[in-house]
């Protein structure tokens, strides 16, 4: 009992699928759908943010912006790297003091979309400028909106909707542009490590001194004594005659003064 319900359910499964095969068949023989896209020159922009990292607890992250905001970023996942001096760190090697640094760069790309529509039939009813019953390839009717402007092609010549008749063999292209912006983002975290502390005021500090290497005493000629100063002469023997010249007049003056008060 349960190998032919097991079958029966299988024969089921397939019979559906051939009617959805053959469904998708008819249906793509009877509007045929093309798309084709364009894109233009696109247009890139750049964006620079840098913290400082101030916490990490687990996978959650504080930084300090440029600005000087304070960022929570909580659930950093385990896969995020940063190139740090050229080494990749995930968040569990961060460190307080760390720089960081996201560029951002934006790229925008205009495109145009081109889908073309094609279907062929003959009139079954029109109703211009409006709408259109046409019997398709497998014999099924199918009603078809008439946009503003559509051209039909009949026998080779183009013609508008008030010109349909019933039973012309008909095809008609249906052509539609859709701008449409693509955005892309790509990101790069780059960080720097911290500088190395100060030493503290208790650490003794090196300090390199350069004691120049003596060289061996060459022999010294003796010195060689000074010659005794002499006292510049400044004058001749004649003041001296001169004055005792003087002294000599002046007793002889005296003593006769002295003669002449005894006598």
């Amino acid at each position: 009992m349960n190998w032919r319900t097991e079958f029966m359910r299988a024969l089921l499964v397939l019979a559906v699928g051939a009617m959805v095969l053959v469904f998708a068949l008819r249906m793509s023989a009877q509007v045929q759908t093309t798309q084709t896209t364009t894109a233009e020159h696109p247009t890139h922009q750049v964006s620079v943010e840098r913290a400082e990292v101030v916490h990490v607890s687990g996978n959650d992250l504080v930084v300090k912006m440029e600005d000087g905001t304070i960022r929570h970023i909580s659930n950093v996942p385990e896969s995020a790297r940063i190139d740090v001096d050229g080494q990749e760190l995930g968040i569990h090697d961060l460190k307080p003091g760390m720089k960081l640094q996201r560029t951002i760069t934006t790229t925008t790309t205009p495109k145009i979309i081109t889908t073309t529509q094609t279907v062929t039939g003959k009139i079954w009813n029109v109703q211009p400028p409006n709408s259109v019953i046409l019997t398709l390839e497998d014999g099924k009717n199918q009603q078809f909106k008439i946009p503003p402007g559509q051209k039909f092609n009949v026998n080779g010549r183009e013609v508008d909707a008030w010109h349909l008749r019933k039973g012309m063999t008909v095809s008609a292209t249906k052509v539609t542009e859709e701008p449409v912006t693509s955005v892309s983002e790509k990101r790069v975290l780059t960080g720097s490590m911290p500088p190395p502390p100060p030493p503290s005021a208790d650490q003794p500090i090196l300090v390199a001194v350069i004691i120049p290497v003596a060289t061996p005493a060459t022999e010294q000629e003796p010195a060689q004594e000074a010659p005794p100063k002499q006292l510049p002469k400044t004058g001749s023997e004649l003041p001296l005659l001169a004055l005792l010249g003087c002294l000599l007049l002046a007793s002889s003056a005296g003593l006769r003064l002295f003669r002449r008060m005894i006598a």
